[in-house]
Formats: structure tokens, C-alpha cells, sequence
């Protein structure tokens, strides 16, 4: 692991230990940095080989698989930890975790 992936498994066995994070995950033909099956969440950590092409691609087969994607670059997981412990808070949040249904009748 790289020292900014380190860093993240570090913040997330430390502060998200309910959501069960594992490294390198493989979904579909791809290796995700970490991910959540409980919280369906991908974290990738992106060092200088970051190409927007082609991850476009990898976050369009994994999101197709039922996951959503976060990235992070190497200098932000390193330097701004605070500012990704919140995105990591709030895409773990579960405000809402049974919604409730749309009403189906017919009124009165």
C-alpha cells in the first residue's frame, strides 16, 4: 500500500469500524481500493497514474454493480484528513434507513 492508502485504512478501521471495510475488493473486473458491501460504498484513492478516461469507466462498472464511488487524490488523504473524514461521514450516513413508501390510495 502507498502511504496515502495507509492513511486511509488507518481513518476508516478507526472511525467506521460498523461499516466493515475491506481493501482491495474485487467488483466486477476491477480491484477497488477499499469498499463497504454493508454501506455499498468504493473508496478509491488516486495516486499520479489518476486518468479521468479511464476511471470514468472502472466508477460506471462499479456504480453499475450497486456501488456508489468516492475518490480521493494522494495529497488530499494526506493533508486534508479532517475534510475527507466528512465525506467519507456523509456518505455513510443513514438518515433515512427504512423510507417509507408512497402513499397508494385513493384519498379519502
Amino acid at each position: 500500500m502507498t502511504d496515502a492508502e495507509r492513511r486511509m485504512w488507518m481513518l476508516l478501521r478507526e472511525n467506521f469500524p460498523e461499516a466493515r471495510f475491506r481493501r482491495r475488493v474485487p467488483i466486477a473486473q476491477y480491484i477497488a481500493d477499499f469498499a463497504s458491501h454493508r454501506e455499498r460504498l468504493v473508496i478509491e484513492v488516486d495516486g499520479s497514474q489518476h486518468n479521468d478516461q479511464v476511471d470514468a469507466a472502472r466508477t460506471a462498472v462499479i456504480e453499475g454493480q450497486g456501488y456508489r464511488v468516492i475518490r480521493f487524490t494522494n495529497y488530499d488523504v494526506l493533508t486534508a484528513e479532517d475534510g475527507v473524514f466528512m465525506a467519507i461521514e456523509s456518505a455513510t450516513r443513514r438518515d433515512h434507513p427504512h423510507p417509507t413508501l408512497p402513499h397508494q390510495g385513493g384519498g379519502l
